[in-house]
């Protein structure tokens, strides 16, 4: 996968191998450790300023943000932000997409502020440009705003956040899949628990429509959400049993340590201790 080209009509011909290859394959069949290895190891064997290097440090970047090693994800970002820019310019897409990648980490570090800044930078930056990188990169940025926000607690702006970027962004994927479920946070947020539960519902009928490989790093988020929303409404049983399920699916998927793991274990011991 060569993230420094265009993909054209004959990508699915190519068979040119390049050295990151191997660990877009383990990151794509969700082996993210093994992933992040191969990664680092491109990388150092590359020399400075190289395009393979700077593809490995960013699929590394993501296989340890996908473990939840969020503090090295970040670490991993900056270094290729610089090669990035160097060799492609601080206004091109793929830089943009790390920057607003690199910034969505830094939820996870409890550093929402800064996550808000940088994601309502780019995608006013993106918002700017033409083509479809840049409209679904400004959909990219939103989602992490909203993000951003939900966890300031400032829901009314997240929901109006995730509405404009699902209006913008009509194509039926993952983009919108995960604005879907930053809208149905919103709604959580303002206690309208069964508006978040029908939004939750719709995002788990686009996600068993994805194929595999694009629903591997939303595992347990339909869930999650769900038996928020469920929670809200009294519907402890439910609730319960989702976010169990949830965590299960998250810890298998991404470890102990991922966001969304914590999120689903501490969702469970509220929901214990209510019923205690």
């Amino acid at each position: 996968m060569n993230i420094f080209r265009r993909r054209g009509r004959g990508d699915a011909e190519r068979t040119t191998a390049t050295p990151a290859d191997e660990a877009t394959a383990l990151y794509e069949a969700g082996r993210y450790a093994e992933a992040e290895a191969a990664a680092l190891a491109v990388a150092r064997s590359r020399p400075r300023d190289d395009q393979y290097g700077a593809m490995a440090l960013n699929i590394a970047a993501l296989a340890a943000g996908a473990q939840g090693h969020s503090a090295e994800a970040v670490a991993t970002y900056d270094q290729a932000l610089v090669v990035f820019s160097r060799i492609l310019g601080a206004g091109h897409w793929l830089t943009l997409k790390l920057r607003s990648d690199r910034a969505q980490q830094l939820t996870a570090l409890d550093r929402h502020a800064e996550c808000e800044v940088e994601c309502a930078a780019v995608a006013a930056t993106a918002a700017l440009g033409t083509g479809p990188e840049m409209a679904r990169l400004a959909a990219a940025a939103r989602n992490g705003l909203v993000f951003a926000l939900n966890a300031q607690g400032r829901h009314q702006e997240a929901e109006s956040v995730a509405r404009e970027a699902l209006a913008s962004h009509a194509v039926r994927d993952r983009m919108s899949l995960v604005l879907r479920l930053g809208l149905a946070r919103a709604l959580n947020g303002q206690a309208r628990h069964q508006e978040a539960l029908d939004e939750a519902r719709g995002a788990g009928e686009l996600f068993r429509a994805l194929p595999e490989r694009e629903r591997r790093p939303d595992q347990g988020a339909v869930e999650l959400v769900s038996a928020s929303a469920l929670f809200g409404l009294q519907r402890v049983a439910e609730a319960r049993q989702l976010a169990a399920t949830a965590q299960e699916m998250c810890t298998a998927s991404f470890g102990i340590e991922h966001r969304r793991s914590v999120e689903a274990r501490e969702l469970l011991e509220r929901i214990d201790g209510a019923g205690s």
